[in-house]
């Protein structure tokens, strides 16, 4: 069950991601959405997709309204698209990951550039 499970959930990351590129056309939503991952529940009823955008977190509130109010139109063309029974409903959340791995980026180099400081004054 676990396997079909990360298959619904792929091919729904996938679709959605597809949809938001080349169907949807509000301005409000930047170009560089991205779909980072879809957990859907055991019984397909519900799925929690999580996005991520490079902006403020004034443009992130705004897009997290956009897709919510899109979540009818986005199952319907998901469900003339994938081979589902159910079409789960879509519940959208904000990845902060990519944020966090910038950080943590920054903070490495800030340590490595603080060693390499150290060794070139010894």
């Amino acid at each position: 069950m676990a396997h079909r499970i990360e298959q619904v959930n792929k091919l729904m990351r996938r679709e959605l991601s597809e949809l938001l590129q080349h169907q949807v056309k509000d301005p409000r939503l930047g170009a560089l959405i991205t779909v980072t991952e879809v957990s859907t529940s055991p019984d397909l009823k519900y799925a929690k997709v999580f996005v991520s955008n490079i902006g403020s977190e004034e443009e992130n509130r705004e897009i997290l309204g956009v897709l919510t109010a899109a979540s009818g139109y986005l199952r319907n063309e998901m469900s003339q698209r994938l081979k589902l029974r159910r079409i789960p409903e879509l519940s959208f959340r904000w990845d902060d990951s990519i944020k966090h791995g910038d950080h943590i980026l920054k903070l490495i180099e800030q340590t490595t550039g603080d060693n390499t400081a150290e060794q070139h004054r010894d």
